[in-house]
């Protein structure tokens, strides 16, 4: 029985990029049979690259920050790919929402 369903998850699974905490992505989804870009940076990975991995990309526009979870694995998921490596110190960076853009960026690198 847990062939069946290890098949089922494999089947379910995409290919992606390695991506990690302070990456800069460009998540491309389908909304009402359009695609739309999403651009961030990742500021936390949960579930490693299971079925249900999720990544939650933080952008920001006019000083307004956005944040929004997607599942890896999802159907409505077009691409994924990995537009700036960063390296980070931490698994999860939600410090990040409460610094500026410009000591972000340092903390970043």
């Amino acid at each position: 029985m847990s062939t069946k369903l290890e098949e089922f998850k494999k089947s379910q699974t995409k290919d992606i990029p390695y991506i990690t905490t302070g990456d800069t992505v460009r998540v491309t989804e389908k909304v009402n049979g359009k695609t739309q870009a999403f651009e961030g940076l990742v500021i936390a990975k949960k579930h490693g690259n299971t079925v249900s991995a999720t990544i939650t990309v933080r952008k920001v526009v006019d000083k307004v920050g956005t944040e929004k979870i997607f599942p890896i694995h999802s159907p409505s998921i077009e691409k994924i790919e990995v537009v700036k490596k960063g390296r980070t110190r931490k698994a999860k960076i939600y410090y990040i929402k409460e610094k500026s853009k410009k000591i972000a960026r340092k903390k970043i690198k």
